[in-house]
């Protein structure tokens, strides 16, 4: 099976620098009149993310106009700032400097804003080799249920005062505060790089990715499509150009990883299939998931997306039964849909309710997102 690009248009390119818009007074207003008269507040950045997770009943609080770089430091490797800035400016920003955001993470539409590129917490294919987006949050300022600024962590690894409270926001889908800034740590763009791809069965992939994992190669992407394996190289040119020659096989389309990361390969779109689109986190040498349908394989083996009609009861039991959960996502339902993510255990529930009781008991902040009740 060869995946190729959709339609969906790509992400717009930033002429301009993020502007510079500190719009904090206004939505601490509007949460201090939400707390006092109990209205659900609906979060939204740039909406580019809204199919990922349940849909939200409340008053929609924008923080698009909440924008701004507020301090970047190249030599030190970090920068601060505001959750409504656009991704793209961020990232134009960073590349004029010859840094990135490692964890490479999605837009889905040019409106993406930082803020929602840390609430959902999703990664791109490099995730396996250079880490998720909570290892690169060094610090946030959070607006609170009590309509309160808060700072959470700072702007270096050592600072770890309240550092794992911000790196909590990471995938909380903003159900638990408002993000209004947050610090992150860059890196270097790579000085060179290369992508392969080799004809080969599932089944050798895998393999061959097991064995190549047992040794210190630049492979920072790694994906199969049902009949090839996609690999990405990054790092020196001498050790890309070594390991290239090692591993063989024939040049790839660098953009291959961008329409893998942007949801944009044919496999994702519903005119190629029509079928229930499922993604399954797994650890990386868990067994083949005995499922009907057609498989994408991205992080070495450790995100694998399916496309099939089995109930999702039986898709969510074979993931648990190898250690990992399945989520649900349809990209043509902007608002959500109604159980995207496996159920919590008892013992776990337990615990996002106290969690959710301390930092917004008055239940405001996108209320049953994540899950029905929460």
């Amino acid at each position: 099976m060869t995946h190729s690009q959709d339609q969906r248009p790509a992400p717009a390119p930033e002429s301009l620098p993020a502007a510079d818009h500190d719009a904090s007074d206004a939505l601490l207003e509007r949460v201090r009149e939400a707390a006092r008269d109990n209205t659900p507040l609906r979060l939204v950045g740039g909406n580019s993310k809204g199919f990922y997770g349940r849909p939200v009943s409340g008053e929609t609080l924008s923080l698009a106009a909440h924008t701004g770089i507020v301090h970047y430091d190249p030599v030190e490797l970090v920068v601060t700032v505001r959750a409504g800035t656009r991704l793209t400016a961020l990232q134009q920003t960073l590349a004029e400097a010859g840094q990135q955001l490692a964890f490479e993470p999605p837009h889905f539409a040019a409106t993406a804003t930082v803020g929602g590129m840390v609430a959902c917490g999703i990664a791109g294919p490099r995730r396996p080799w250079a880490g998720s987006v909570r290892d690169f949050v060094l610090g946030t300022r959070l607006i609170t249920h009590d309509a309160k600024r808060l700072r959470f962590g700072g702007e270096v690894m050592k600072n770890v005062a309240g550092y794992d409270l911000s790196r909590l926001m990471v995938g909380a889908q903003g159900t638990l505060g408002v993000i209004d800034e947050v610090s992150f740590k860059v890196l270097p763009r790579p000085a060179a790089s290369a992508t392969l791809r080799l004809e080969m069965t599932r089944d050798a992939a895998m393999a061959r990715l097991a064995e190549w994992g047992r040794e210190p190669l630049p492979i920072t992407g790694a994906a199969h499509d049902g009949e090839t394996l996609h690999i990405r190289l990054e790092g020196g040119a001498g050790s890309v150009a070594t390991t290239r020659e090692r591993l063989g096989g024939e040049p790839d389309d660098a953009d291959f990883w961008r329409r893998l990361r942007e949801l944009e390969l044919a496999f994702f779109s519903r005119h190629h299939d029509s079928r229930p689109l499922w993604r399954l986190s797994l650890p990386h040498r868990a067994p083949a998931v005995p499922l009907d349908g057609d498989e994408l394989i991205d992080w070495a083996g450790a995100q694998r997306w399916w496309r099939s009609d089995t109930p999702a009861e039986t898709i969510r039991q074979h993931a648990a039964h190898v250690g990992g959960h399945a989520t649900r996502i349809d990209l043509d339902q902007p608002h959500g849909i109604e159980m995207p993510f496996t159920p919590l255990s008892p013992v776990l529930a337990k615990y996002h309710r106290r969690l959710k009781a301390e930092l917004d008991p008055h239940g405001i902040f996108n209320p049953e997102r994540l899950y029905e009740g929460l």
